[in-house]
């Protein structure tokens, strides 16, 4: 599937992320955490929901990395889900769906995976 087959939803301006740090949109009925990344303000996407504790807050984790990974540690159970794949490190059955993502005029999209 090509990024011009994808049903993508505007969420916010790409200004309206501060560098590190992430937030929550619904987009069509999901509840997703889009963040961005360093100098470069690479933008990722997963979901919002933390598996283990099926509350909304992986948006406001702590961004760093393990190793050369990209990495959000949950506030709750902290643990760390890789923003490339939406992988839990510490326990793979608790991983979350990552999500297609970009800038475009200004603008953050998202489209579900």
């Amino acid at each position: 599937m090509t990024p011009q087959d994808l049903h993508w939803t505007a969420v916010c301006a790409a200004t309206d992320i501060l560098p590190d740090t992430g937030v929550c949109a619904l987009v069509e009925g999901v509840h997703v955490a889009i963040f961005r990344v360093g100098r470069e303000a690479t933008l990722y996407a997963i979901d919002n929901v933390d598996p283990k504790a099926g509350a909304s807050v992986l948006s406001r984790g702590l961004v760093g990395s393990l190793g050369d990974r990209v990495v959000v540690a949950s506030p709750l159970y902290k643990n760390h889900f890789d923003l490339r794949s939406g992988e839990c490190l510490e326990a793979p059955e608790h991983s979350v769906r990552a999500h297609a993502v970009r800038e475009h005029e200004g603008r953050v999209l998202v489209a579900l995976a």
